[in-house]
């Protein structure tokens, strides 16, 4: 009888670890296709994201499965791909102007074909630098692309500089700030 007790008991123990591997899998599974975690390293669009460095950088996760379904939205911080100094670099910006529209500045406030757009109330009180292609009251198609710009504007590489961004280059959505513990909060309004 005791050994009929022990090969259950194994038996038992190896049904378990094999469930607990299965379950570990699916989770990295579903993380490596829906989710990215992202080291903000610049300043360019503090105050919704800090960090100077790698080590000081906040840790934001980015949610790939979003845009499966559904385009970026306005105001929406977006991560994407840009080839800089022959680097591949994760970049996360704030989309501002949408394919088909045209985008310009005035009075650091966004327009949209002309009109100004009113932002969500968390953005009131951002107001944008009129430098690059927007420079004197200029309008920039998007084209099919997507016109993005960092928050804190006197300090961003962003489309007023490199030009709207390519659909194909976007590869989520910030999501969630995860660390440091003490700055965790949803990044998008």
């Amino acid at each position: 009888m005791g050994d009929r007790r022990k090969r259950r008991w194994v038996r038992r123990l190896l049904r378990y670890g094999e469930h607990m591997l299965a379950a570990a899998g699916a989770v990295l599974l579903i993380y490596h296709l829906a989710f990215d975690l992202s080291v903000v390293v610049s300043g360019s669009m503090a105050p919704a994201l800090n960090g100077e460095s790698y080590e000081g950088g906040e840790r934001v996760l980015t949610e790939n499965v979003s845009y499966w379904f559904r385009r970026p939205r306005r105001w929406e911080v977006v991560r994407f791909t840009s080839t800089e100094f022959g680097l591949h670099l994760q970049v996360m910006k704030r989309v501002v102007g949408l394919p088909g529209e045209t985008v310009s500045l005035k009075d650091g406030q966004v327009c949209i074909d002309g009109e100004i757009v009113t932002p969500p109330e968390s953005l009131r009180d951002l107001r944008y630098v009129a430098v690059g292609n927007v420079w004197r009251g200029k309008s920039v198609a998007c084209g099919d692309g997507y016109y993005v710009l960092g928050d804190d504007t006197k300090d961003s590489e962003d489309s007023r500089y490199c030009g709207p961004i390519p659909p194909s280059k976007i590869r989520g959505r910030a999501w969630l700030v995860v660390s440091p513990s003490q700055s965790m909060r949803f990044v998008n309004p």
